[in-house]
């Protein structure tokens, strides 16, 4: 574990100051905390409930679970522990239905603000401009009050909102402006909002595809992956990937999954798409104009509910009956299970401190 490792280190380092005060050659720097490097899951919990957790796997892949209770005794994460987003040295825990989000050192996970003001529903953050913003569904069934919310690092308040249509989801940032994917809240959504972060305001929304909800950059262009509608829609759709152009903002091209077929997670490293199709994992390049006709492999998992490919290996959430612990799974890029974990309840994302 990280935490035995560091204690070992600190006690060589410490044996070695006595055999030589100084050292002019010796650029070691010491560890920043106990979670330098490594992964942090993401576990939503139950529904209802303030058991959404955070775990954390160390580079070697051993798991440490619920590790902002662990550093922060009597404070929970929260109910419904949506997403992690970095910023500096800070991390910034969107809690959905706790209407917060906690803000702790990424290094050490200690507590340094909680965020409860003019939060409705919070989905996801990014940062931009020296900001950070929070898509925001507000209440449900009020298809006009979604908003993203713009959140000032030095008071860690919501200073003010950008109103935008419903059902704000994931957003990621490129060159000074914000891309927010629109799942559409309660009811089924199927656009892409450009914000301008120097003036805070919508450039523009257009349509991209049914049901979008992951976004992966890639040299200039952004992938979304639209699920398309569900079959208890009023009209079922499949789902697409579609190749957004950063530089004017416009639909590059779009490939079409064939029939009913509803795609769940995407993600991009070394300009290879890896999609999932149920508990299939798929890989194709970013520059193909069709899907491939075999998955790489399939999961050993009850479902999959995140994935993220990273460092030449396939991180995938399984979250089982969502009312006892999940598990993550991780793979080589060709399928071959490396280790299996179990964490908090609902897994659904992981993300690289480095």
């Amino acid at each position: 574990m990280k935490r035995f490792n560091k204690l070992f280190l600190t006690i060589v380092l410490s044996s070695a100051f006595f055999v030589s005060c100084s050292n002019d050659d010796d650029n070691t720097q010491e560890p920043r905390g106990d979670y330098d490097g490594g992964v942090f899951v993401v576990n939503e919990g139950q529904f209802g409930l303030e058991n959404g957790s955070i775990s954390y796997l160390s580079d070697d892949l051993e798991i440490e679970n619920n590790v902002f209770t662990l550093v922060n005794p009597g404070k929970v994460t929260g109910d419904v522990v949506q997403c992690i987003g970095f910023n500096g040295d800070l991390a910034y825990i969107v809690v959905n239905f706790s209407n917060k989000i906690e803000v702790v050192n990424r290094y050490t996970f200690k507590s340094v603000a909680t965020i409860t003001a003019k939060l409705n529903n919070p989905r996801y953050i990014a940062f931009a401009n020296g900001k950070g913003y929070v898509t925001n569904w507000g209440d449900g069934v009020n298809t006009e009050d979604d908003y993203v919310g713009v959140l000032d690092l030095t008071s860690n308040s919501i200073t003010s909102t950008i109103p935008v249509v419903e059902g704000p989801e994931k957003i990621i940032e490129n060159d000074g402006k914000l891309y927010v994917t629109h799942k559409g809240g309660y009811n089924f959504g199927n656009s892409l909002t450009v914000i301008n972060a120097s003036n805070n305001t919508v450039v523009t929304n257009f349509v991209v595809g049914d049901i979008p909800t992951a976004v992966a950059k890639d040299n200039g262009s952004l992938y979304v992956l639209c699920e398309g509608n569900p079959s208890y829609a009023e009209t079922e759709t499949a789902g697409k990937i579609v190749k957004v152009n950063l530089s004017n903002n416009t639909v590059a091209s779009t490939i079409n999954f064939e029939g009913k077929t509803h795609p769940g997670f995407l993600d991009i490293e070394s300009s290879k798409i890896y999609y999932t199709v149920a508990k299939n994992v798929y890989s194709m390049s970013t520059t193909a104009t069709a899907l491939p006709t075999a998955p790489v492999f399939a999961a050993e998992v009850s479902a999959i509910y995140g994935l993220t490919v990273k460092n030449n290996k396939i991180y995938v959430a399984d979250n089982g009956n969502r009312q006892d612990a999940g598990k993550i799974k991780i793979y080589s890029l060709t399928g071959s299970l490396a280790k299996t974990q179990t964490v908090g309840v609902s897994p659904n994302g992981f993300y690289f401190n480095n």
